[in-house]
């Protein structure tokens, strides 16, 4: 097997942090998933994607302080969390971070389980001017897990959504940059045993 070629299907999950739908956190988060899994099928090579969504476990997620209070159902989520190949993660702005319930849901994720695990980073808000809580709050997140993150984030503000899609070209661009950017490097790690990374 190269290091281009898996024998299964590339592993993606994608987890938006948003507390509300629609939201347009979410739709920026499915349309990276889209924009893998059609990079992928334009190679001949399989994606499975699955997006977490904090909205709809957040009220059974809230109210655990351990993993082992979970319902099964959050505990598949998180399984799928920590074996993906690629995680695309993304968080509204809220108060200068990511929302409370994006980091209560990391807080519950075994800590040694995203070493090595190639991190795309992305987030929304309200201007412009709330680009860099991805590199002040997002980051260092990811850096504990000791993950790695992608260099290509992707922000995105209000103006650049209409009906909860995205719909500035620009953002696509970059949406496309990244994922091809990211994509060879997926393929190389997902390709070494997890524990090569310890």
């Amino acid at each position: 097997m190269t290091p281009s070629t898996l024998a299964r299907p590339l592993s993606v999950v994608g987890v938006s942090g948003s507390t509300h739908a629609p939201s347009r956190t979410t739709a920026l988060v499915s349309a990276v998933l889209d924009a893998v899994a059609r990079d992928r099928d334009e190679a001949g090579e399989g994606t499975d994607t699955h997006l977490v969504r904090v909205d709809r476990i957040g009220a059974e997620l809230a109210g655990a302080v351990r993993r082992d209070a979970l319902p099964a159902s959050i505990e598949g989520d998180l399984r799928r969390i920590e074996t993906a190949d690629l995680l695309v993660v993304a968080s509204p702005v809220y108060r200068a971070s990511f929302t409370g319930l994006f980091k209560h849901l990391f807080d519950v994720i075994d800590q040694h389980a995203l070493v090595g695990t190639p991190v795309l980073l992305a987030a929304t808000g309200g201007s412009e001017r709330h680009g860099l809580m991805i590199e002040h709050q997002l980051r260092p997140l990811f850096g504990f897990f000791q993950s790695l993150t992608l260099p290509n984030p992707i922000y995105a503000s209000d103006a650049d959504f209409t009906d909860y899609r995205v719909s500035n070209p620009d953002i696509t661009r970059r949406i496309d940059t990244a994922v091809a950017r990211a994509l060879p490097l997926v393929a190389r790690t997902s390709a070494e045993p997890r524990s090569a990374f310890f």
